[in-house]
């Protein structure tokens, strides 16, 4: 029996234990390195190119208004063979210029393929049902990385009427799955590499700080060194460089960030973030509405109309030279109402903040004006950012 009361109590402090260790402190969310951060140099990089769709029908780029459309044709057509053309005598509507945009992805090896964007560069109204012609695609540098061709595919439609028209989407852009294929390689060698430097999104101490403890607990002391707030070095040593960068990326640690409050005036969008404080204040809300209330009456003349004085014939209204008249009245109301005064005590927290804000019974609009005011008295202990 003793036994038994014995591992009551003590299965009853672990259940007491648990429940401490749940709702003793707020909650820490980790991430993953590899969501906070990059690896430096392991990156995309941009292409851009110059191209013509071809096939469309009869929503292509008009030559009157597009010369360079007229003279890439001309260029494409000698290139193949067709030359002594007249550049005036070009009147194909099927035809439109484009530009090509693409991302090489870190590592892209020759024959890979890659997506493309085709957005139109004249006054085409569609590209549906068009195929681009091979277009070089170059980097920064000006070489040729890839090399695009294929069927394009728009998002949108266009609707036209003789008296309206429906576009829904944009039909100028379209897409090319695997449209493009990679014809030279950007030489990075990994295992070259005495070290890697990893770039933090966002910039913060705190957070490279926790990022340089995670990975030296995982792979040593000295492994890691904290280069400035938004980068962190790790040393490779004897070991395999895809092997160390797979480690650390998985790594979670808990991101750190100031206090910001965000507000978009055109939306009236607020976001708070979870460190933000506001210090003792007093708010008091309150406002003068005056509603204005046009009304129009129209005094009217008898039933009839004569000449000269006004009579009375068999009890009808006789008037004389009468007219219709618009006679307006206006009416002003005017409604103040007292704002009561709410204390907000000093330290306050996100979630009191927002308590305090919605007993006062203040929309969007009336709050983001509460939190320009608080700030400007100093009380908001956060970047208050507009945007």
């Amino acid at each position: 029996m003793m036994q038994m009361r014995s591992l009551i109590r003590q299965f009853g402090a672990a259940v007491l234990a648990m429940a401490i260790g749940l709702t003793g402190g707020p909650a820490q969310a980790e991430v993953r390195i590899k969501d906070i951060a990059n690896f430096e140099g392991v990156r995309e990089n941009h292409l851009i190119g110059y191209g013509l769709v071809v096939g469309l029908l009869g929503s292509g780029d008009k030559l009157n208004s597009s010369p360079f459309t007229r003279e890439s044709i001309r260029g494409m057509l000698e290139r193949l063979g067709v030359a002594n053309l007249d550049g005036a005598a070009l009147k194909t509507k099927n035809t439109a210029a484009v530009m090509v945009t693409a991302k090489l992805p870190p590592f892209a090896r020759r024959g890979s393929p890659i997506d493309i964007t085709v957005s139109s560069l004249g006054d085409a109204t569609s590209l549906r049902g068009g195929t681009l012609l091979v277009t070089p695609l170059t980097g920064a540098d000006g070489a040729v990385y890839a090399v695009a061709q294929g069927a394009v595919a728009t998002s949108g439609y266009r609707v036209d009427g003789n008296a309206a028209s429906v576009v829904e989407g944009v039909p100028t852009i379209a897409k090319i799955e695997n449209g493009a294929i990679v014809e030279r390689e950007i030489d990075f060698n990994l295992f070259q590499l005495d070290s890697v430097r990893i770039a933090l999104h966002n910039p913060d101490f705190t957070t490279a700080a926790r990022v340089h403890d995670a990975i030296e607990n995982r792979l040593g002391n000295g492994a890691a060194e904290v280069l400035d707030s938004g980068t962190v070095e790790v040393w490779i040593g004897g070991g395999n460089v895809p092997d160390t960068m797979m480690t650390v990326e998985n790594l979670t640690v808990t991101p750190d960030a100031i206090a910001r409050v965000v507000v978009d005036e055109k939306s009236g969008t607020i976001v708070m973030g979870a460190d933000v404080r506001i210090g003792q204040v007093a708010i008091s809300q309150g406002g003068l509405t005056v509603r204005i209330q046009e009304n129009f009456n129209v005094s009217q003349p008898g039933p009839v109309s004569v000449g000269g004085g006004t009579a009375v014939i068999t009890g009808a209204p006789i008037s004389i030279g009468g007219s219709t008249v618009v006679v307006p009245e206006t009416e002003i109301d005017i409604a103040e109402s007292d704002g009561s005064f709410t204390i907000l005590r000093g330290d306050v927290s996100l979630e009191e903040l927002v308590n305090g804000l919605n007993a006062i019974g203040v929309g969007a609009r009336q709050t983001i004006a509460i939190l320009q005011a608080i700030k400007a008295a100093g009380a908001l202990h956060a970047d208050l950012e507009i945007i």
